[in-house]
């Protein structure tokens, strides 16, 4: 029986994020990329594919608890649905909160094929379906109450994998 080819793991880079994040964020608009969620690698080859895996909490200031994110390589976003008249385009979402005591996962898993040496850095930028200017928080609730029953603290990971051909 012969072995497959290609395929073969490298490099692979991964960063927590415990600590909370928050930004104001215009209505149709994606926030700036999260700060200390992101990746940087460089990939050995051309011919490398990147496999960047997200998984987080988010949550929204009071009105709108509908949340959604854009995954991001550098400043281009990617893995994004495709453009139909004014929708946005998300990597996933929006999805909801539930209200300002809860958090809504998100995730994704993208095969990206950067076709590029230099190094590179991934990382997400968050969005709310409010048609106001809405809070965004990583890693913890809207209310964020200080108490042992109703809410709690999070991490948010992102990670890069490098796949050689």
């Amino acid at each position: 029986e012969a072995a497959a080819g290609g395929g073969k793991i490298g490099q692979v880079v991964s960063t927590t994020k415990t600590d909370t994040w928050s930004e104001s964020v215009a209505s149709g608009a994606f926030s700036d990329i999260v700060t200390g969620l992101t990746v940087a690698i460089t990939p050995a080859a051309t011919s490398s594919k990147i496999l960047i895996i997200v998984n987080g909490v988010l949550s929204a200031g009071s009105g709108s608890m509908k949340v959604g994110f854009g995954l991001f390589r550098d400043t281009t976003q990617i893995d994004l649905g495709d453009a139909d008249s004014s929708r946005p385009r998300l990597s996933k979402g929006k999805t909801e909160t539930g209200d300002p005591d809860y958090v809504a996962f998100f995730s994704t898993n993208h095969l990206d094929s950067p076709s590029s040496t230099s190094e590179l850095v991934y990382g997400i930028k968050t969005c709310s379906a409010s048609s106001l200017t809405k809070t965004l928080y990583l890693n913890r609730s809207v209310n964020d109450t200080d108490n042992a029953y109703t809410n709690g603290r999070s991490a948010s990971t992102i990670t890069a994998i490098e796949v050689g051909a």
